[in-house]
């Protein structure tokens, strides 16, 4: 076995700081988060302090900055940019790329660790990896969304490819911001490389199911949670938090597994109504007024809200840090599915397992959209391509089978679900490292 040594002793986290005391330069709330919860599994698996160290921190972070010119010609702005890569142990990296006011190295650098996880809880030949632009993507024009992407695309493009680092959607992009990431991309290679993003338009070389394939991993983890506290799903009441992609896909499956969504939210506001809620004449409504405000057949409520309604299933859909020290104890659901990355604290999960709400993390729960850009990535080297019944038959086994291997390392250990997939997890990866060993 490698060994190394190392200044930490066996239960004691290492140090977010650097030798000279100077905190990492990830060293931020939501990174605090994701190497709170390694730190956490790591000493209940006692695992290896090298290895332990290493997983801490990213391999690869890159930072850009570059002018940005808008549609009035005349004002141009300084926009910066990430990619990070958690660690090239098990493949390629694997993550998304997404536009916010916010985003910053720490996010980013979070966001690729558990990629990591989720890749390894998955059984997928990738390893984690996350970008990110610090802009506002709603407040861009078509041309101005265009003219960014592509000066973002340049400026990592030593750093992406289809057997490197392979970008997809996230928080603020979608497929048409793929689109053309893999035309400039393509241009500067000089033939057209589908492979080096996932969550490409269908007349590219996208994948049927890519779109709603997180929404649809969601609501299988929930089936298959339902199951384990012997609930019936007909009738079963659901909130969702967040009525983008994942959202509201997640709400629209759930409806039609039989469940009964009673309120749904976005960034602005939230709708509520006891009786249930009508998921296509709401998705009608937002499709043109672009927001739940105003619709006029349930009750406002506001995104805090929803999360402390008396439901049978909250599905938190929008970011991270949501569900709190402050408000877990008033979380009244008995199930919670993870859609988004990072939506509940450590505290709160303490404070969630004392009231016996159970808890089905991002790791296992959000994991569809990577499994189904595995599926389109595989497709795009084949240039062969799966129907899309096959999609989502593959995606709900691989689903299932993760989902059971996280039940049973959590009834086997006496653990949440969420430390039984970060054990997963970190294992696989762990156990790779120890067989590649160290260069040189």
């Amino acid at each position: 076995m490698l060994t190394e040594m190392t200044s930490q002793s066996w239960g004691m986290a290492p140090s977010t700081h650097t030798p000279l005391g100077q905190p990492l330069e990830w060293d931020t709330p939501m990174y605090k988060l994701a190497v709170g919860q390694l730190d956490a599994a790591a000493q209940v698996m006692n695992l290896q302090p090298n290895i332990w160290h290493r997983m801490r921190t990213p391999q690869r972070a890159l930072l850009v900055s570059f002018p940005f010119r808008r549609d009035d010609y005349d004002t141009v702005e300084t926009v910066f940019g990430y990619r990070v890569m958690h660690m090239n142990t098990m493949g390629p990296g694997k993550g998304g790329i997404r536009y916010a006011a916010n985003v910053d190295l720490g996010e980013v650098t979070a966001l690729a660790m558990w990629m990591t996880w989720k890749c390894a809880v998955m059984k997928l030949p990738f390893s984690g990896a996350k970008g990110g632009l610090r802009i506002d993507p709603t407040h861009l024009s078509a041309a101005e969304l265009q003219r960014l992407t592509r000066r973002f695309t340049a400026e990592i493009i030593d750093v992406i490819g289809p057997e490197m680092d392979i970008p997809a959607p996230d928080l603020g992009t979608n497929e048409q911001v793929m689109a053309w990431i893999m035309d400039t991309y393509s241009a500067q290679k000089g033939h057209a490389v589908p492979g080096v993003v996932t969550g490409k338009p269908i007349e590219i070389g996208g994948s049927l199911g890519r779109k709603e394939a997180t929404g649809r991993g969601v609501v299988t983890c929930m089936l298959e949670a339902l199951r384990m506290i012997d609930l019936d799903v007909a009738g079963t009441t659901v909130a969702v938090q967040g009525f983008g992609n994942v959202g509201s896909v997640s709400a629209r499956l759930a409806a039609r597994a039989g469940a009964k969504v009673v309120a749904v939210s976005d960034v602005h506001s939230g709708i509520y109504n006891p009786g249930g809620l009508s998921l296509p004449d709401v998705e009608a409504w937002v499709a043109e007024h672009r927001w739940l405000e105003g619709y006029p057949h349930a009750d406002p409520i506001s995104n805090t809200e929803i999360l402390e309604l008396l439901v049978d299933v909250l599905i938190p859909a929008a970011v991270e840090n949501q569900i709190t020290a402050e408000n877990a104890p008033h979380v009244k659901a008995r199930l919670i599915v993870e859609g988004a990355n990072g939506p509940t604290t450590m505290e709160a999960d303490e404070i969630l397992a004392s009231n016996d709400v159970l808890v089905v993390p991002d790791v296992v729960a959000n994991a569809g959209g990577v499994t189904v850009s595995y599926f389109e990535w595989l497709q795009s080297r084949q240039q062969f391509m799966w129907s899309e019944d096959e999609v989502n038959s593959q995606l709900e086994r691989l689903m299932k089978e993760a989902f059971a291997s996280v039940a049973a390392t959590s009834k086997e250990r006496g653990v949440s679900l969420r430390m039984a997939a970060l054990i997963l997890g970190i294992t696989r990866v762990a156990e790779a490292k120890r067989r590649r060993g160290v260069f040189p």
